[in-house]
């Protein structure tokens, strides 16, 4: 049961690798489409970067459910802290190696993002192999995991006009000012 689970958790490191770089590049692809901006990165701020570990593992833990329902303990529990971890990730190593260094380094945000998914895919398992824990634990990551998402669409078309929202190449803000 417990490799089944494992299993998984690999398939998802991959799927959200995959489909998070790739993410990085759909919204260009399709002509600055809009609406699809509210999952896929629309500049190169830090912000819209925090959405290509997110969108993919809501993607992948909505096709993996059925599968490791009857298997698992605490996977809304387990998903929520895989998300923080790999947002952490990104932006503990991002806003650290910049304030060290000075300068932006592309090899290690890409490097940030694939430690982020491959720990935060690993606590997942781990969450899920332990006994059931309180349900009120599952409440409060359904409330995080759905604000998350929300604040990632909401702030990239309407983002504060903070650093984290800024375009590093451009210097606009959010996804109407490029469209």
């Amino acid at each position: 049961m417990e490799n089944k689970l494992l299993q998984w958790e690999i398939y998802g490191m991959i799927f959200i690798i995959i489909v998070g770089t790739l993410f990085h590049f759909l919204f260009e692809w399709l002509f600055s489409w809009p609406p699809i901006g509210a999952i896929t990165a629309v500049n190169e701020s830090v912000w819209e970067h925090l959405k290509l570990p997110y969108w993919p593992l809501v993607i992948f833990s909505l096709i993996e459910y059925k599968s490791i329902k009857e298997k698992a303990n605490n996977i809304v529990i387990a998903k929520n802290t895989a998300a923080i971890i790999s947002i952490s990730t990104i932006l503990i190593v991002f806003y650290s190696y910049t304030a060290i260094l000075g300068i932006e380094i592309l090899i290690i945000d890409i490097l940030s993002f694939f430690i982020g998914v491959i720990i935060g895919q690993f606590v997942s398992y781990k969450i899920m192999t332990l006994k059931e824990l309180p349900r009120g634990l599952t409440i409060i990551s359904w409330i995080i995991l759905i604000g998350l998402g929300f604040s990632l669409i909401i702030f990239t078309y309407l983002p504060p006009h903070l650093p984290i929202f800024q375009d590093s190449e451009t210097g606009l803000y959010g996804i109407l000012s490029h469209i």
